[in-house]
């Protein structure tokens, strides 16, 4: 077996796990968006973003989360306002410090690369793609990329086979020779597995329960930092 491609999850793999109080990061946006509401809408966004993951989640990704002009539109916010975009970019600076990736990601992705191994990301978010590639250009790891999926692209999220298929595709990649390295064993790897890709699992997360399942997943491999996959990709493809 050979590895041609290895495609990776962001949150939580490329980026290590944090635990975010979200309806802070939302309270920051209400403030500057509508002061005298800032709570009230704050805990509306927060629900509706949380609603959206758990439909994800409940639908095995046949139904996305969308993107976030969604959410505020259903929240009432004009999204044309000046307001609007001052209190979007205070909201997604909020996450910066949530974003940063993992020191081994460099020295790993150019060491696949190298041996002619390409690599993706396939990412369930909300967030536009331009704020990704933003924060994959600030940590030096955007041009190692060969292919980026966000799913705030798609109709549907991980686990789904489409998003999945999609990423194969451009990568022109048959699905066996193909490896996903994820912290989510339900979207992750169940989702790669389905397909017929290989699993690794950064088991470091701490999942929501409204968005987690493991019953009867098992990952190909596990390893306890991003650093190892190397080790693991080498050693399949030797097989």
């Amino acid at each position: 077996m050979t590895i041609k491609a290895v495609v990776f999850d962001w949150g939580g793999t490329l980026t290590p796990w944090h635990n975010v109080d979200l309806f802070e990061l939302w309270l920051g946006y209400s403030n500057i968006y509508d002061p005298e509401n800032a709570k009230e809408l704050a805990e509306v966004l927060n629900h509706g973003e949380q609603a959206r993951w758990s439909r994800q989640f409940e639908t095995n990704g046949e139904v996305g989360t969308g993107v976030l002009d969604e959410l505020f539109h259903e929240a009432g916010v004009d999204t044309s306002s000046p307001l609007h975009s001052k209190a979007l970019e205070s909201y997604l600076s909020g996450w910066d410090p949530h974003t940063y990736t993992d020191p081994d990601a460099i020295e790993l992705l150019e060491g696949l690369r190298g041996r002619g191994i390409k690599t993706a990301v396939l990412s369930n978010t909300m967030w536009p793609r331009r704020h990704h590639e933003a924060v994959l250009e600030r940590d030096g790891v955007l041009h190692l990329f060969d292919y980026l999926l966000f799913t705030s692209e798609t109709p549907a999220g991980k686990p789904h086979k489409s998003v999945f298929a999609d990423v194969l595709y451009n990568l022109d990649i048959e699905p066996k020779n193909g490896a996903f390295v994820g912290d989510r064993l339900f979207d992750d790897i169940h989702g790669a597995q389905s397909i017929g890709m290989k699993g690794i699992w950064i088991p470091h997360s701490n999942i929501p329960a409204s968005q987690s399942s493991d019953l009867g997943i098992t990952p190909d491999a596990t390893v306890q930092k991003l650093g190892e996959v190397m080790n693991v990709v080498l050693d399949w493809s030797n097989q």
